[in-house]
């Protein structure tokens, strides 16, 4: 199963760097939507990731629209704290597009409003505002490589 991880305007390179280790061990493709709060040659992004890099193929879009007109036709899910549909309730497809937004804001609005079924969230406690972003990516990376078994892994 190819997933897609679409992290848009990230803001902290250690998290990038752990979200690339994690598509490297899981053959995801990693793409990154400008604009970016640090330089993809940042040494704590490169740190975080240190030796995986050069399992990547990592994909920059100059903004959202860009990202959309060149993955166009694809399955998008967009993770967010605001969706009222849980990640375990989505059946996943192959090669979707997982978006998470910046880690300040979270994605636009706009985009969970408008797609409530392709919305998704991770269940949490009331009244606390989020996970980590690397670790929300684990979460919903993982549980869709479950679906299908965890093809070609061992």
């Amino acid at each position: 199963m190819r997933l897609n991880i679409v992290l848009v305007e990230p803001e902290i390179p250690a998290n990038t760097g752990n979200i690339a280790r994690t598509c490297a061990v899981t053959g995801a493709q990693l793409h990154l939507v400008e604009p970016l709060g640090f330089s993809i040659k940042d040494k704590h992004l490169k740190r975080a990731g240190l030796d995986y890099w050069p399992h990547l193929n990592v994909i920059v879009h100059h903004n959202l629209d860009e990202f959309f007109e060149a993955t166009k036709g694809g399955n998008y899910y967009y993770c967010s704290t605001k969706a009222n549909r849980a990640y375990h309730e989505v059946k996943f497809e192959d090669g979707c597009y997982l978006l998470f937004g910046k880690e300040t804001k979270g994605l636009p609005e706009q985009l969970i409003f408008s797609n409530p079924e392709r919305s998704i969230r991770i269940p949490m406690k009331t009244g606390l505002r989020s996970l980590n972003l690397s670790n929300s990516v684990c979460i919903v990376v993982y549980e869709a490589l479950r679906q299908r078994g965890f093809p070609d892994m061992i």
